[in-house]
Formats: structure tokens, sequence, C-alpha cells
């Protein structure tokens, strides 16, 4: 990945490494390639999740998009998904969203889109990144009425609320259905994006809706809450014998669910529910679904039990998405709850998805914890090792590390597999083992952990 831009966009800890002049030089070297690729004055929306941090950005970037001529929609606090809907249902240029997704509240970040609702491409981000870093060209200055301008969106929510909504409701129309009012749903918003919109969402379809992590305050935004932290999530649904729990992230583009018996229902398995219902109504399209290398060895073998293909791409949902667009398959994710509909949306929508789930509860009558039957988990073990910036990257040419991976992939054989990888998003190596025997693993795990530790510090 480049310098600036990770798998999943600019991230920092907000004021410290995401710098509000960092911020409008972003603004200030996007406005200048889109102009350059455009050939005309750019449109740019601008979306940002709940945190503290994220007005404070917003008003540098704004500043940076208008000092080189591009006029800017801000669209407030609002999921990263309805940003991607909107600046093609707008029509505009590009959109920006503010947001660190999972991480805590000190942390943010800057996704930029295309006009297409996709991410920007690696090249165009490679290009913003040399005019920042390498001053390679010189963003113009405008004066006068060359400046551009800012408005405020007044119905971005509920044009983004309302494709959801009518999208349901298509899939429940379909199977003579008008709603969810046999269900009982909590929904846990992680005091996040998801709070503006999905009350509204839900409780439109669904008169037996609960919400949690509802009140964002600036801070709380993924604090013990959300689809990192399903805790309070399941406690609740058990408590309250609700049929299923949804939960989303900070910026609403990743889902995962909660069965009636409080056991999670992760990425993999939700995909795995997505991809099987598909093929039944005949409308998995080339027969795929695509994941990537972190998805559980218990997926690999529903497809193959289930006769489906599986495609198998770098982690990230932009690889996911464009090995996609590639082929032409029309439904992919990760285990983290990023999943896509490729007809329905141009990146990962957490509240998309659960809707998504929902109608195949309502269109089957079964139970979630019967759905996600369909694919039985390999015990797995994830250690995330803290590593320094200089760590991060030597971890490739390590041969310590890489003998102790060696070591392990030889233990566990054809009952097991090993897969270590720097995050795209953080100062992190991941440590991830699967296999049979749950002890081997985590012995495994913690031995390789140590040596990172040891060799990356």
């Amino acid at each position: 990945m480049g310098r600036l831009f990770g798998t999943d966009g600019a991230r920092g800890i907000a004021n410290t490494e995401l710098t509000c002049e960092l911020a409008m030089e972003i603004g200030r070297a996007a406005a200048m390639v889109l102009t350059e690729h455009s050939h005309k004055k750019p449109r740019v929306l601008i979306g940002m999740d709940t945190r503290a941090s994220s007005q404070m950005l917003e008003s540098a970037i704004s500043a940076g998009l208008c000092s080189v001529g591009a006029d800017v929609m801000l669209l407030g606090e609002i999921p990263t998904p309805a940003v991607a809907y909107l600046v093609k249902k707008y029509e505009y240029d590009a959109a920006i969203m503010i947001s660190a997704s999972h991480n805590p509240c000190e942390y943010n970040g800057i996704k930029i889109f295309q006009g297409t609702g996709y991410k920007l491409p690696d090249a165009l981000e490679e290009e913003i990144e040399s005019i920042i870093l390498d001053k390679s060209q010189v963003p113009p200055i405008k004066v006068g009425g060359e400046v551009g301008r800012i408005s405020r969106s007044k119905t971005a929510r509920t044009d983004y609320i309302n494709y959801l909504v009518d999208v349901a409701e298509a899939d429940l129309s379909a199977e003579n259905h008008k709603g969810f009012d046999d269900l009982r749903i909590a929904v846990d918003c992680s005091n996040g994006s998801s709070s503006v919109t999905a009350p509204q969402i839900f409780m439109s379809l669904c008169d037996d809706c609960f919400f949690i992590a509802s009140h964002p305050n600036g801070t709380n935004i993924n604090e013990k809450c959300g689809s990192t932290h399903l805790e309070i999530l399941q406690d609740f649904v058990v408590r309250n014998k609700c049929d299923v729990g949804l939960a989303f992230d900070g910026d609403a583009d990743r889902f995962l669910a909660v069965d009636e018996n409080g056991d999670v229902v992760d990425g993999d398995k939700l995909i795995a529910v997505f991809a099987k219902y598909m093929k039944e109504k005949g409308t998995l399209k080339n027969n795929t679904a695509v994941v990537t290398v972190m998805s559980n060895m218990g997926f690999f073998k529903f497809c193959d039990e289930n006769g489906i293909n599986c495609e198998k791409t770098k982690v990230g949902d932009r690889y996911v998405l464009e090995n996609m667009l590639q082929n032409d398959y029309i439904i992919g994710g990760e285990q983290s709850g990023h999943i896509i509909f490729k007809d329905f949306a141009t990146t990962g929508d957490g509240q998309l998805s659960a809707l998504k789930l929902l109608c195949i509860m309502k269109a089957t009558g079964k139970k979630l914890s019967e759905l996600a039957s369909v694919m039985q988990v390999f015990p797995q073990t994830l250690i995330n090792v803290r590593v320094s910036d200089f760590g991060k990257a030597r971890f490739p040419r390590d041969e310590e590390i890489k003998k102790a991976i060696v070591a392990a992939e030889k233990e566990l054989g054809d009952e097991g597999r090993v897969l270590v990888r720097v995050s795209g998003t953080e100062p992190l190596v991941r440590v991830m083992l699967e296999g049979l025997n749950e002890e081997k693993i985590n012995v495994l795990a913690q031995e390789i952990a140590q040596v990172i530790k040891e060799r990356l510090l």
C-alpha cells in the first residue's frame, strides 16, 4: 500500500498523526488531481462519523478543497456507505468520508470515493501522496470568485434511508411479506454513524425494535459496543428474548449478528447464509462468493459441500470488490463483517447487509441459529502484536519470523494453516492460526507472536 493511504484510507491519531495541516493538504491535493482528470471545477461531498475530531477535520479538508477551487457539500454525520451511495446519486465528482471505522475515538481517518461510488483507485491515491509527500506538483491558489463554496445537504440522510428501505421492501414483496413485525430485533449502533439512520430504517419495517449504543457524545464511539465488542448485545438479546441482534461498527460499513441464543454470527457465516439462499433462489451470479485469505477454513468447506465456487483475495474489502468487479460476482466480503452486495452498493454496507439477513429470516421462517448452522467454524486464534513503525516495515524481511512460521506450518500439516500479516490500518502484525486441535494452534500462535515481539518492537 501507499505511504498515506492503507487498505482503507489514511488513518492515525487525530491532531497528532492525522493533523489539520495534513487533512488540508489531502483536500488540496485531491482537488488538484480531480481537476486534472475531469478538466472542470470539481464538486465534492464530505461525510463524517460521530467522533469528536471529525468536525475539526471536516473544516480542514473543506478549506483545502475550496482553496484549489472545488465546491463542497457537507453531509454531516452519516454512514460511510451512504457517502458512497450519495456521490453517485447526486452526480458529484468525488466524496470524502472522515472516519476511523472500528478504531477508538482518538483515531480518525480519511477515505476518498470516486464519482462512481467506488473507492479511489491506487493510481490516484499514489498521485495524491506524491503531491503531499514529494511535492511533485504545487496545487494552484485560487482567489476571488474562483475559490470553492461550501453548502450543507438537507436531504442526505433521508435519501439514503429511503433507498435502503426501498431495497428491503422489494425483497419482502417478492416473498409476499410486508415487514418484520413478527421479529424482535436488537440493534447496536456503536455510538457511531448508524445512530442517525438505523432507528428510522428498522422502525419503519418493524415495531418491536430495541436500540443500544445509539447516543454518541463524541468520545464513546466503539467503546465496549458495536461489531468489535458484542458482549453487551449478546446479553441484551438473551435477556429480552430477541430473535436477532444486529451490530454495526463506527461508520456502519461493517455488520455482525447475534442469534437468538446469544451466539455470534460473524462475516464468514453471514456470507455463507447469503450465498446459500441466493444459490437456492437462482440469483447467485456465476455461482461464486468472494472472501479473503482470512476467512475461516470452515467457509471453504461450506462452499465445497454446497457446490459454490469460492474466490480468495488479499485482506481488505477493496480487494474483494476488485475481484467482484473483474469477474462479475455479486456477493463477497470479510470475516470482520464488510459484506458487499454489488447489485445494491459500491462498498460494504452494514445496514443493507442486516436488512438482507432479516429478509431471509422472514422468507424462510427459520431462526438465525438454524440459518447459520450451514457453516461449521474451525477453531481459530488471532493475536494482534503491536510493533514499532520500523518493525512493521522490517517484518517481510525478518528471517527469524519466517523460520517460526515455517515451523508452525510443519507442525500443523494438513490439519490447519498459518497466516501472519501486517495490518493495513494499524501498527500491528496479525498472527492467525486455524486447525482441528485448538490447544495446539493456541500454543503455536503464542510462539510466533513472541518471536515477533522480540524482533519488531
